[in-house]
């Protein structure tokens, strides 16, 4: 059954805990947030374009020089949202010190292939890019809310979701750059 009707008073539950909290709190806010990131790369894997922006080799584990596709990316970011929802809810669950380093030096290998950042960009260029950069702004959305419910004390938040959830807004960023690079299309600045 898709609906239990539990949850028409407002209220809702988590891992762990008896007690219903009204899906106002931080928690849920929090929750909603990252299930609304993870939501929005399903879309991006949806594009044609994915199959063609491609990173070499970088995440541990691959052997250099093979390609690691857009699409393959945004899965295993999937699967660490997964991992940061359910420590959220109050799983024991905790992303593991190889996620931040994955996503970082993912992070680096595209950095090493752009020209350097010299200003603020405008979003858009290829649909891809305009697609990864709404994505990055969801993904610090959600990194203020699980900041928050951190903050609150309600759940204790590890270190490693803390910097992968920081780190992932550069990774969208670093994406979107690459989208746009490998299509030819040159970045607008603002005109202040």
């Amino acid at each position: 059954m898709l609906y239990t009707r539990k949850g028409d008073s407002g209220t809702t539950k988590v891992f762990g805990c008896d007690q219903r909290l009204s899906k106002s709190s931080s928690i849920a806010e929090a929750l909603g947030a990252l299930d609304e990131i993870n939501s929005f790369l399903g879309i991006i894997k949806t594009h044609t374009d994915v199959s063609k922006i491609s990173v070499l080799g970088t995440t541990s584990g691959e052997e250099g020089g093979k390609n690691l596709f857009l699409s393959k990316i945004i899965h295993t970011v999937q699967e660490n949202l997964f991992i940061i929802q359910a420590e959220v809810a109050g799983a024991e669950k905790h992303l593991s010190d190889d996620a931040v380093k994955e996503i970082e030096t993912l992070v680096d290998t595209i950095e090493k292939i752009l020209p350097p950042i010299k200003t603020f960009f405008i979003s858009g260029g290829t649909s891809i890019a305009a697609h990864l950069d709404t994505a990055r702004t969801m993904a610090r959305r959600a990194e203020r809310r699980v900041v928050a419910v951190g903050e609150e004390g309600t759940v204790k938040v590890s270190a490693q979701t803390l910097a992968y959830l920081n780190r992932l807004s550069s990774l969208l960023y670093a994406l979107a750059r690459l989208g746009n690079h490998l299509s030819g299309i040159t970045e607008q600045s603002p005109k202040y």
